[in-house]
């Protein structure tokens, strides 16, 4: 079999594209079809709607057919004719025609056609050759920086998983689809979202709040505020427990600030109904046990993973939160709380500010990236304290950043006059024990509205408020009360397998 030729690179070859090979091998390539395709392109017109989407000039392998296809690229997005005369008239004023080879070489490609039928697929098997040679470039690379000494590994591992990640989603485009398709897609869609009740994203499994969001959304930020002590770790807590037993979504929790196995007794107190108090020192009845024993499998099966690790940095973050989505499919996000993050490893803090700053426009990068709903827990500041009347939380009190209301989809705060020594809420002096409010302060994509939901201090949960008179919401029914198939609860550390 002959070595297939070397790229011509006239003395212009891009210092990127060069990859060495040990042994004499050549990166993979599939000349014959890059000329095929390129061919179909020029003498057909369905040929090149089938197929331009699919590719982009670095799919080409050598320099001659990148320099074609980004001037075909440029008549077709400029609505022109594409065509032999047409291209060569493109390079020409480019300065590029005689890199690529002159006229003879488009007229040579001319005669290399591939039929408009197997267009699409000798242009996929290019896009399959790039990634190849995408996958050889990034191993280079990061053989070249590991062993320079002074690379950051932490760093140097976060940006090696980006650039896989890059390859994976940035490649295989899919192609143009029609008014016809897309309408049919999103009645589908719409369909399917009345036989959930309205709800388009992740259940919170509180009604009120689910009425208001239809769920939490996929890349949205969410930030969930409040003074120390009023219940921000049982909120999410409660919503995790909804989450992962009722619905089957698998859910992930970075606790910053309590261990995995606080966290643990935490949901074991509010799944069985027992005083956390009791189950802190251990005096628990034969009725008690009995009850422990029989409630707890539910949160053993559950598809919940806690990661304890403390001072975990931005770039750990999202290293651990693709690898959790890949391998376990975690649907939603949660981190307790925003403000024990730091941004980066091994660099001085700067300014607090900032570095608040960019951990939260992080946050929102990472939602958009994996297409999953990002909790962030965050502190709110003193001013709430100084306020007089009832003290409900407002945007500006929270702490040391404006960029957190920002970049946050919804901002979102939790009430509990109980907590200040009020006893009837403000507006309809109903009587407020054992009650809370989450106050919907920001939503980018829907209203603002405060929900009364109730709190119960002894288990540390949060619940819908259906017993009440007035209650604002009813009770959510689950559809999905099945026990999971996923295996138990996985306290996350750095030894720990999904990481």
């Amino acid at each position: 079999m002959e070595r297939a030729p070397q790229p011509q690179n006239n003395g212009k070859t891009r210092k990127s594209k060069v990859i060495q090979l040990d042994g004499g091998r050549i990166p993979p390539q599939a000349l014959d079809l890059e000329e095929a395709v390129l061919g179909a392109m020029l003498i057909d017109r369905e040929a090149l709607g089938r197929s331009i989407d699919l590719l982009q000039p670095e799919a080409f392998y050598t320099e001659a057919h990148q320099h074609v296809f980004a001037s075909i690229s440029r008549l077709f997005a400029g609505g022109q004719a594409v065509d032999l005369l047409t291209v060569s008239q493109d390079l020409r004023q480019q300065g590029l025609l005689e890199v690529i080879g002159g006229e003879y070489k488009l007229i040579h490609l001319s005669q290399r056609v591939s039929s408009s039928a197997h267009v699409e697929y000798h242009a996929r098997i290019v896009v399959q050759k790039h990634i190849q040679r995408e996958l050889i470039r990034i191993s280079s690379e990061i053989i070249e920086d590991a062993f320079d000494e002074g690379t950051d590994v932490l760093e140097l591992l976060d940006k090696s998983e980006q650039s896989l990640f890059n390859v994976a989603q940035g490649n295989l485009k899919r192609n143009y689809e029609s008014s016809l398709d897309l309408v049919k897609q999103a009645l589908d869609r719409i369909q399917e979202i009345s036989k959930k009740e309205g709800l388009s994203g992740v259940p919170s499994g509180f009604t009120g709040v689910d009425r208001v969001t239809s769920g939490w959304q996929r890349s949205d930020l969410i930030i969930i505020a409040a003074r120390p002590g009023m219940g921000k770790t049982a909120m999410v807590l409660s919503m995790a427990r909804n989450m992962a037993i009722d619905h089957n979504i698998p859910v992930a929790i970075f606790s910053l600030e309590m261990s995995s196995v606080q966290l643990i007794m935490r949901l074991i107190a509010s799944e069985t109904g027992i005083n956390s108090e009791t189950l802190r020192k251990g005096n628990l009845s034969p009725t008690e046990w009995k009850q422990l024993t029989t409630k707890v499998h539910a949160l053993e099966n559950a598809p919940l993973f806690i990661d304890d690790t403390p001072g975990l940095s931005i770039f750990d973050l999202r290293a651990k939160c693709r690898r959790l989505v890949s391998t376990h499919k975690v649907g939603i996000i949660v981190i307790d709380y925003l403000q024990l993050m730091t941004a980066a490893v091994g660099k001085g803090s700067g300014n607090r500010e900032q570095e608040i700053s960019t951990i939260s426009r992080s946050l929102k990068s990472i939602a958009k990236e994996l297409q999953v709903p990002v909790i962030a827990l965050s502190q709110l500041s003193r001013a709430v304290e100084t306020r007089g009347g009832s003290k409900r939380p407002l945007l500006s009190d929270l702490r040391e950043s404006g960029a957190i209301e920002q970049d946050a989809d919804i901002v979102s705060f939790i009430y509990r006059p109980e907590y200040y020594q009020i006893h009837e809420w403000d507006d309809d002096q109903s009587p407020c024990e054992g009650q809370a409010e989450f106050i919907i302060a920001k939503h980018r994509n829907g209203s603002l509205e405060n929900v009364r939901l109730r709190f119960e201090g002894a288990m540390a949960k949060f619940s819908n408020l259906d017993s009440i008179p007035n209650a604002p919401s009813a009770v959510y029914e689950s559809s999905m009360n099945q026990p999971t198939s996923f295996g138990p609860i996985e306290p996350m550390s750095d030894d720990a397998a999904p990481f």
